[in-house]
């Protein structure tokens, strides 16, 4: 299909998996790779099999996550990449922080998600990192995009607000006509200057969706709704990059020719 005039109006990643997003100004987007830092992280729920020194795609079910664990959404989570720090606030106030690549600094953070998430555990939960892993709930590496119209759409579905941040994507596209985004299967995108990607995968929506960022609570069954209307639980697109190139807010989005 011919893409429409639309603008990146968004970047988001989310260094430890299932917790805080973080707003980026700019990014700089690699063959094959993630955002860098996505999902750099996850929390284990109990015992997984994750090997790191030979990192390889588990489910989400194996780690702490919105789809079942809620509550994780009302924590205000903070990394810092240049010491890999994790700062943790609960209701207003520091909880706990700890450098992620050291003993000390992931036990803190073990310690409280044990007491957090005390009743949801299999086993205790331990920090997770592999080089260059990322925890997508997905095995090969993209970057998520979603459309912001096919959000408002969503909006009059439910008759209520609905949060963007719900879908937990990295891009935020406007100018996109409402599900347009689920028939780019296979194109190849261009983002500013250089950067193109190919988008592989509509994205099925789960519970996780369901959750209101902030707060935690789970207020409006979107998968549900959009079975209802639509037939399929799909908002949103997975896309490999398969040319180097900065992004930034702003910056149009067109149909490309595969390079």
């Amino acid at each position: 299909m011919q893409s429409a005039p639309a603008s990146l109006e968004a970047i988001y990643r989310y260094p430890v998996k299932g917790l805080s997003p973080e707003r980026l100004a700019a990014a700089e987007l690699a063959p094959g790779q993630t955002l860098r830092a996505d999902r750099a992280y996850a929390i284990e729920n109990g015992p997984s099999g994750f090997d790191p020194a030979a990192p390889a795609y588990f489910p989400k079910t194996r780690f702490l996550m919105l789809m079942r664990d809620e509550r994780l959404a009302g924590l205000d989570t903070r990394f810092d990449e240049a010491s890999h720090t994790l700062i943790v606030r609960e209701g207003g106030r520091e909880a706990v922080r700890g450098d992620l690549r050291t003993p000390a600094g992931r036990r803190a953070i073990e310690a409280f998600f044990a007491a957090f998430c005390a009743d949801g555990l299999r086993g205790p939960p331990h920090v997770l990192h592999g080089a260059g892993h990322s925890f997508s709930d997905v095995a090969r590496k993209v970057v998520s995009i979603i459309n912001l119209a096919s959000v408002a759409a969503i909006e009059n579905m439910l008759g209520a607000p609905v949060d963007p941040l719900r879908f937990r994507g990295n891009f935020y596209v406007a100018g996109w006509p409402a599900w347009s985004e689920l028939e780019r299967v296979g194109e190849t995108l261009s983002i500013g200057p250089q950067a193109r990607l190919k988008v592989v995968k509509r994205i099925a929506r789960c519970a996780a969706t369901e959750v209101e960022p902030g707060t935690g609570i789970r207020d409006l069954p979107i998968p549900q709704t959009l079975m209802r209307h639509l037939g399929h639980a799909d908002c949103g697109i997975y896309a490999e990059v398969t040319v180097a190139g900065p992004v930034a807010p702003g910056d149009r989005i067109e149909r490309s020719d595969p390079s």
